[in-house]
Order: C-alpha cells, then sequence, then structure tokens
C-alpha cells in the first residue's frame, strides 16, 4: 500500500514558519484591521437607535419602496425590542469592515482578471478553493496567526467572502458591449479613461450584484466567526447551541436572518436602473397620500 501524502503537515509547517519569521507582520497587520474594525463600530454604535432606524427605513423607501420600508422599521423595532440591538450593530460593524476589505482587494483583483488571461488563469482555481473550503477551516489558521478576537473573525470572512466580488466584476467588465468600447476608443480615450468612464459604469449591474453576495456571505462567516471570538449575534447563537436553548437560539437567529434581507433588498436596488427604484417608491406615495387630480367633467 502506498504510504500517505503527508499533506497536513506541509500545511501545519508553513503556518509554524509564518508564525515562526513572521510574528511581528502579523501583529502589526492585526493592528491595523483592529483599529479600523473598531472605528468602524463605535461610529455605528454613537448612532442612536431611533436615528439607526430612520436612516435604514429611509434608505429603504428611496431604493425599494414603502412596503419595504414599513418591513425595515418592523423588523428593526423587533431587534431592539427582543434586546439584540447592540449585538446585532457589533455585527453590522463586522459584516461591513470585512466587505469593504472584500471589496477594496476583489473589485481591482476583477479588473485585472478580466484584462488579462494569464492572471484569471491563475486565479480562478484559488477562488474555487475559497469558496468551495468549509467555512469553518478558515478559522483555525486565522486564530494561529492573530490570536482569538475580532481579525481572525474578519481575516477569515474576507477570504470567504471576497469571491464574488472578484468573479462578477471580472464577468461585468469582461461583457461590456463591444461597440460601446469601440466608441470610446474611437473617441480617444486612454485605458484608464475607457476602464472608469465606458467600462465600469455599464458593468456596475455585475458589480452590484457581487457587492450584493459578498454582503451576504460575510454576514454568514461573521456568524461563524464567533466560534473565535468576534462577537455580535454569533456569540447569542453559539449560547444558543451550546445550552440547548431553542428560544435563545431563536430569537438571535431571527435578528440575523432579518439583518439579512434588510442588506440584501437594498445592496440589490443598486444593482438595477434609476427608474426601477423610483417607480415602486412613487406608486407607493400615491398609496399612502392618495395624490392625483380628481376628474373633471367637460361642459357642453
Amino acid at each position: 500500500m502506498a504510504e500517505r501524502i503527508p499533506l497536513g503537515a506541509w500545511v501545519n509547517d508553513g503556518v509554524q514558519y509564518l508564525l515562526t519569521h513572521d510574528a511581528a507582520a502579523f501583529d502589526a497587520f492585526g493592528k491595523v484591521i483592529e483599529a479600523f474594525a473598531s472605528g468602524v463600530e463605535h461610529g455605528l454604535q454613537a448612532v442612536p437607535m431611533w436615528l439607526m432606524i430612520a436612516i435604514f427605513v429611509s434608505i429603504g423607501l428611496w431604493r425599494v419602496g414603502w412596503r419595504f420600508a414599513l418591513f425595515t422599521l418592523l423588523a428593526l423595532l423587533l431587534i431592539g425590542g427582543t434586546g439584540f440591538w447592540d449585538q446585532m450593530i457589533v455585527t453590522l460593524g463586522l459584516t461591513l469592515t470585512s466587505t469593504l476589505l472584500s471589496l477594496l482587494i476583489g473589485v481591482p483583483l476583477g479588473i485585472w482578471m478580466a484584462k488579462n488571461r494569464l492572471v484569471e488563469t491563475l486565479l480562478r482555481p484559488v477562488l474555487d478553493l475559497m469558496q468551495t473550503m468549509p467555512a469553518f477551516v478558515y478559522l483555525i489558521p486565522a486564530a494561529m496567526l492573530f490570536g482569538l478576537g475580532r481579525v481572525p473573525g474578519i481575516f477569515s470572512t474576507v477570504i470567504f467572502a471576497m469571491p464574488p466580488a472578484v468573479r462578477l466584476t471580472a464577468l461585468g467588465i469582461r461583457h461590456v458591449n463591444r461597440e460601446i468600447v469601440e466608441a470610446g476608443q474611437a473617441f480617444g480615450c486612454t485605458p484608464w479613461q475607457l476602464l472608469y468612464k465606458v467600462q465600469f459604469p455599464n458593468a456596475l449591474p455585475s458589480i452590484m450584484t457581487g457587492v450584493n453576495q459578498t454582503i451576504m456571505m460575510a454576514l454568514s462567516m461573521v456568524i461563524i466567526a464567533s466560534m473565535v471570538g468576534a462577537g455580535g449575534l454569533g456569540n447569542d447563537v453559539l449560547a444558543g447551541i451550546q445550552r440547548l436553548d431553542v428560544g435563545l437560539g431563536f430569537e438571535s437567529g431571527l435578528a440575523v436572518v432579518l439583518l439579512a434581507i434588510i442588506l440584501d433588498r437594498v445592496t440589490e436596488s443598486f444593482g438595477r436602473g434609476p427608474g426601477a427604484v423610483r417607480a415602486p417608491l412613487f406608486a407607493g406615495l400615491r398609496q399612502l397620500f392618495k395624490v392625483g387630480r380628481a376628474p373633471t367633467t367637460q361642459q357642453s
């Protein structure tokens, strides 16, 4: 029988090598991520609950319509009423931090991937690995390299959530109408002008779909990252599992679901045209306020 390939031992040796020779670099990197995440979280916590609800409801009314705005109001009041508001804010902060970092890396990589076939060939298997590897596996090296807390949770979340941003950015750039690109070249656009004034705006629906998927995957991973001390609603979900407390698990899980629905619908709306946004809004306002002229009779 052939000998077993010691792949796991090689991976362990690689992580140990990084810990031995690059611990200072990982500490510095972790401090930067911690400072950024702490700033985002404290900024969200500084906003009063009523103002945060008003902001979300206003965005929902503007981007989706009055029915969704009403749903957002009721959902956020329910989260606050069940006592999970502070945990929801922590989860939102972790999700936004991870999403911003994922987009900061993923969108440029997607543009590069769309422009260079060699980069696409090299990145595709890496993205496949990042997307298909079980989420729990990322927590092991992240905890070894950064310890416990927010930083390993954010690090593993970025790895898990970044592939949709890369793939859909590349897809959107690559599928821009060739005639539009040729028209831009005919008018003398430089490669950078062609990218940011022609290709990027026309690829925006696909890119926003990538942003939407990145946010959803980041939110799901942030909940799992509670196992390494990331905090937020994931702590309550984990506590419900450990105590076999169905009520706690349902309440915290419902808060996660409601937050996910709100973020999903809002980010999804940015991938539509402006007319698709304004139409339900104005229709809703007409329903609410009964705007319209009374019919006039024509005298003979």
